[in-house]
């Protein structure tokens, strides 16, 4: 049974959920998988990452390392229930507490529990290979999301049409394979040919159906960033569906251009402001103000560097890029006579 956490433990680990690392995410999961879904996913990753694969990349060791926690908790029902509710903070605490569970241990020995040994010996996995199991077509979309959106962070839901395997009337053969079979023709005459044998199952049918997914924008995510979805490609009769991937793709603003962390803007100001200087404000996507101030004469196509007050980066606490301002100056349509008069008088010698 799974133990109760203190209101204490809840109310500080409230303030680290934000940070911690998303293992659902990790193995390109949403938070409904089932338990086959996380095994395969496990599974397809470990084998891409691990480091006899990826021997001197410091990059793949960490990866193989959080697909090893990731995979440690969520084939865990206690644990993965605690960290569905208190995130990973929640299942140090609960391990703390002497919580019950599988998923200890090093990332090899999860891959070790998993695939049955490591690498070497009689070849990879050091035993006898499966059978490929056939998987359908994976899939790269962008996806456009607003600078606002970028910047704040948000879930997104993404609708689409996609093909699914449904049961169907009547039987069918599956599970076919090819076995070499050897018939005697005659003394000391053989022949060996190839015989399909097949299994009988339940017979499916395609049919198309609107699914709706779970994206998880975070703040600064850049352009070209790819989320991986597990099993939400395109599926196979008798295998495993393809992977889609989303790829981020900033949407075009009205107001700011985004060039990575930075952003950029136009900003108008009359000609009275540009000959007088002047102090505006504008508020930011999350509603804090960012003050702009000139007192001298500011000329058309004048630019400005804000510190930080451009995009959140990527993974990165309270770190920010630039804003880029470039001032325009609004000039009258016309003046009347006097005006023009007027004005010559004003600005004669300041030139």
């Amino acid at each position: 049974m799974m133990k109760a956490l203190p209101v204490v433990v809840l109310l500080a680990l409230a303030l680290q959920v934000l940070g911690a690392q998303d293992y659902y995410k990790t193995l390109g999961l949403n938070r409904g998988a089932s338990e086959d879904q996380i095994k395969r996913s496990y599974r397809k990753l470990a084998l891409k990452y691990h480091p006899d694969k990826n021997q001197g990349n410091a990059e793949a060791a960490n990866k193989f390392a959080e697909l090893g926690n990731a995979y440690g908790v969520l084939s865990d029902a206690d644990k993965r229930q605690v960290y569905d509710r208190h995130g990973e903070e929640g299942v140090k605490q609960h391990e703390a507490q002497g919580g019950r569970g599988g998923g200890g241990g090093s990332q090899q020995d999860i891959f070790s529990q998993f695939f049955g040994g490591g690498f070497g010996g009689g070849g990879f996995g050091g035993q006898e290979q499966e059978p490929e199991t056939p998987k359908g077509d994976s899939f790269t979309i962008d996806l456009e999301v607003s600078i606002k959106d970028l910047y704040l962070g948000r879930t997104l839901k993404v609708g689409r049409d996609k093909d699914i395997i449904k049961p169907a009337k009547g039987k069918r053969k599956c599970n076919c394979k090819q076995k070499m079979v050897t018939r005697q023709l005659g003394p000391g005459m053989f022949q060996q040919y190839a015989k399909e044998e097949c299994e009988e199952c339940e017979n499916v049918r395609m049919a198309r159906e609107h699914n709706v997914l779970s994206v998880e924008v975070e703040p600064g995510m850049p352009d070209g960033h790819e989320m991986l979805f597990f099993e939400e490609g395109e599926p196979v009769i008798d295998g495993d569906p393809g992977d889609l991937k989303m790829r981020i793709k900033t949407a075009v603003d009205d107001t700011f251009r985004r060039d990575k962390n930075d952003l950029y803007m136009t900003y108008f100001i009359d000609l009275i402001d540009a000959l007088t200087g002047f102090e505006k404000e504008f508020a930011h996507f999350d509603g804090h103000k960012v003050k702009l101030a000139h007192t001298g004469v500011t000329i058309p196509g004048q630019v400005e560097t804000i510190a930080g007050q451009g995009m959140p980066v990527h993974n990165s606490h309270k770190k920010f890029g630039n804003l880029i301002v470039t001032y325009q100056v609004k000039f009258p349509k016309q003046l009347t006579e006097g005006q023009k008069t007027h004005v010559k008088q004003l600005f004669q010698g300041t030139f």
